[in-house]
């Protein structure tokens, strides 16, 4: 059609062309006829099957649009409102246009993508995109890993906690090739643990392992940390770190995280995401959860079923342990003393062996080992947050000496009397602490300064201000320092205090022109 007006603006349109248009379009000549016979654009729309000549005059969405519908959250109704109250405070008064014609407008103008990411962010916008699939490569070519809080609570020392995941898996065959359990918030100590799992190829992790070529982790401040990233750099592994918020480039763990919870969480008990009757989600009080160490044991049953009996459709009929031993690419491996020597963490500081051991952080460490080695330089390395024991080496040669533990360690009941001790100070603390925030308004209809409740007279906040005085006083008061001076004859004194102080002896009378000592108090 832009074709037969550009012939009918030079004078060059002939009924052959209109003839050829309408067979390509599979109209009539008729229809084209009446096409270029419509009102020009500002008047009117032309509409054709496939083709539209956009008026001038319509409708668009702007950016002060698009700006309205993320402050509304795509509530479009409210927009058009914005719009309406806008146009009234223009001179002279504009137009809005009205609910249809917006609607329309942002479904022409806006893609289901950019509606939903204006609604409710990046996310929901996330879900309209076409994301490209990577090609599966071979084994340990890239692994990919995450912390992920389990949706079951556990009991954890006669507490119910959600423990943390952290777990390693292949790219290529689907393969978890390690994890590690954490009763509260994971570490770098995690990591380490973990990825030792990964790496070895023995029970209960067996026999996938071997060093990866890559690890892909999400800006993960574990994953990031100077001691796992120096146990990535001596195994030569390279470590990807991926944007933030960006989960569809990691989508192997992420789905791994996805089928973990609908596969195995959602059936034990504990689980916090569970349906149930009525308006509260809290859990029956007479649910039983299952212990710590019951619960790893069934986590590694189910990675073990994983691995070897689950049929995931991408690998067409096998278990990702088939595909993994199906797959001849070498396997890079290191014996278990290496790996453990990688994943310690080092303080970076020479020491010396004196006769009461090596002294780490406040606390002595001693081993069988250091017989006749006083006065040794030594290197120390540690598992984080694990003081019980350090890792001895010398600091000349590097070569690894022994471990050391505790000299002094404090016996279970001892540790468990500190642990108690401490939970009653920090509950007593919060305590405290809520109670001082607990600050009650009044509910108001109107605006105006917000209203504080909890009325106190002024006799009740005398009586209160006195007594915080009388205990800040009486601690530092020294009794019978100065005793008491009976008041002058002149003063009136209730009968009470003159009884009292009428058997103390009268003062001496001050000389004559020296001021009286209670002159000043009358």
């Amino acid at each position: 059609m832009g074709r037969l007006l550009e012939l009918r603006e030079d004078g060059r349109l002939t009924s052959g062309h209109v003839l050829l248009a309408a067979r390509a379009l599979g109209v009539s000549e008729r229809t084209v006829w009446r096409w270029l016979a419509a009102p020009a654009p500002g008047r009117g729309a032309v509409r054709l099957p496939g083709v539209c000549l956009v008026r001038a005059d319509r409708f668009v969405v702007t950016d002060e649009v698009r700006a309205l519908l993320a402050l509304w959250s795509g509530n479009v109704a409210a927009v058009q409102r914005e719009l309406l109250v806008r146009a009234a405070r223009q001179l002279p008064p504009g137009a809005a246009p009205s609910l249809t014609t917006l609607r329309r407008a942002i479904r022409r103008d806006l893609s289901p993508g950019e509606r939903a990411g204006l609604a409710g962010g990046e996310g929901k916008a996330r879900k309209h995109d076409v994301f490209l699939a990577r090609p599966r490569g071979w084994r340990n070519q890239v692994w990919e890993a995450d912390h992920v809080q389990a949706p079951v609570l556990v009991d954890v020392e006669g507490s119910a906690r959600r423990p943390w995941i952290t777990w390693f898996v292949d790219c290529a065959t689907n393969v978890i090739m390690g994890l590690a359990l954490t009763p509260g918030y994971p570490s770098r100590e995690s990591v380490l643990a973990a990825l030792r799992a990964a790496v070895l190829r023995e029970e209960p992790f067996g026999p996938q392992g071997g060093l990866p070529e890559k690890v892909r982790v999400d800006r993960g401040k574990d994953f990031l940390s100077k001691t796992v990233a120096a146990a990535f750099g001596a195994l030569v592994v390279e470590v990807e770190d991926l944007p933030a918020y960006t989960p569809h480039l990691k989508g192997t763990v992420e789905g791994l995280n996805r089928a973990v919870e609908s596969m195995f969480l959602a059936a034990l008990p504990g689980y916090v995401r569970q349906p149930r009757p009525g308006r509260r989600r809290s859990r029956p009080k007479d649910e039983v959860l299952l212990g710590f160490e019951d619960f790893t044991g069934r986590l590694l049953d189910w990675v073990e079923w994983w691995n070897t009996s689950h049929h995931p459709e991408p690998l067409r009929g096998r278990s990702p342990l088939e595909v993994w031993e199906a797959d001849p690419t070498p396997v890079r491996e290191v014996s278990p003393e290496e790996l453990w020597t990688f994943t310690l963490e080092d303080d970076g500081r020479v020491r010396v062996i004196s006769t009461r051991g090596v002294r780490f952080r406040r606390r002595d460490y001693v081993g069988p080992w250091m017989t006749g080695l006083a006065g040794t330089g030594i290197r120390v390395r540690f598992m984080p947050h694990h003081d019980h024991r350090i890792e001895v080496f010398d600091a000349t040669t590097g070569r690894y000496l022994g471990p050391a533990t505790v000299a002094d360690e404090a016996s279970p009941e001892q540790i468990s009397a500190v642990r108690t001790a401490r939970a009653v100070r920090s509950r007593r603390l919060r305590k405290d602490l809520g109670a001082a925030q607990r600050e009650r308004y009044a509910a108001v209809t109107r605006p105006g300064k917000p209203e504080r409740l909890g009325a106190v007279s002024a006799a009740e906040a005398g009586a209160e201000l006195a007594a915080a005085d009388r205990v800040d006083l009486s601690q530092l008061a020294l009794p019978d320092l100065i005793p008491p001076a009976a008041p002058p004859s002149d003063w009136r004194t209730p009968p009470s205090l003159a009884a009292r102080t009428r058997q103390a002896p009268a003062p001496p009378a001050p000389d004559e022109g020296e001021p009286a000592a209670d002159a000043g108090h009358r």
